[in-house]
């Protein structure tokens, strides 16, 4: 850990700073209230465990409202064939109702139907669950940079084969080391997805999610993300940190 400390600090004040051009539109998976700016979009690239790669676009047609659409193929680095999740895209959806002010936090309304992991048509679900249809508050304080906390709640309508529907919760925070590297840190309750075992691939231990990330603005235009997920070791099939890499481009048009 000290050895970590030690890295994370020589890297803020190695690297050229580059200051993050919109607010975080998620932490590692779960969603803030930030949108995209109108007129502007990103192409993002996650690497994921055992060659998997999940490209998505997303473009701010207001302040307000952003939307998205993504793609998941299992197994596409290595020797094998790889596999779409789906014939189909996923779609993402962002509508911030209030901004924030000096006694309110910013509340937005979403729905995201990218879930985590394999798609498994046999049991007509992801690894781990999408989240559905959302709202989530973020609040945002100045104290020596920025210092976000995310707190919402999410159900999932489409994903319920398994006769789990509840309502779930989430939170999180992200903060800002320098004006080019954050830390990000979230907890998924998994209340729609706990304490599940069909004795393959979906064996769950009610420990929920427990994610962290660094995220670093190599440019204006390019960002980087390096992220551990299931820190709790919630998903008994991997029972290990699941390490991976996202790669954020933002332009205008």
């Amino acid at each position: 850990m000290k050895k970590i400390v030690i890295l994370i600090f020589i890297i803020t004040f190695v690297f050229t700073q580059d200051e993050q051009p919109y607010p975080p539109l998620k932490l590692i998976s779960m969603p803030t209230a930030g949108t995209l700016p109108k007129g502007t979009f990103t192409l993002e690239t996650l690497l994921m465990n055992e060659g998997g790669l999940l490209p998505s676009f997303s473009i701010g047609l207001t302040e307000h409202l952003t939307l998205g659409v993504s793609f998941g193929i299992q197994e596409f680095i290595g020797t094998g064939s790889f596999k779409k999740n789906k014939s189909y895209p996923e779609v993402q959806i962002k509508y911030r109702v209030f901004d924030e002010t000096e006694t309110r936090p910013s509340i937005l309304f979403g729905l995201d139907t990218q879930g985590r992991g394999e798609y498994l048509i046999s049991r007509d679900r992801y690894e781990q669950k999408a989240m559905g249809v959302y709202f989530v508050l973020s609040r945002n304080y100045e104290i020596l940079g920025n210092l976000g906390f995310h707190v919402g709640a999410n159900k999932n309508l489409f994903e319920t084969s398994d006769g789990d529907d509840d309502v779930n919760l989430f939170f999180g925070f992200d903060r800002e080391l320098n004006r080019s590297f954050s830390l990000m840190a979230e907890y998924d309750f998994a209340i729609n997805d706990n304490d599940y075992d069909d004795g393959e691939y979906i064996i769950r231990k009610g420990r929920g999610y427990l994610n962290a990330g660094l995220r670093w603005s190599a440019t204006n235009s390019l960002m980087l993300e390096v992220n551990v997920n299931d820190i709790s070791k919630n998903n008994e099939r991997y029972n290990s940190m699941n390490r991976e890499v996202k790669i954020i481009y933002f332009e205008s048009f």
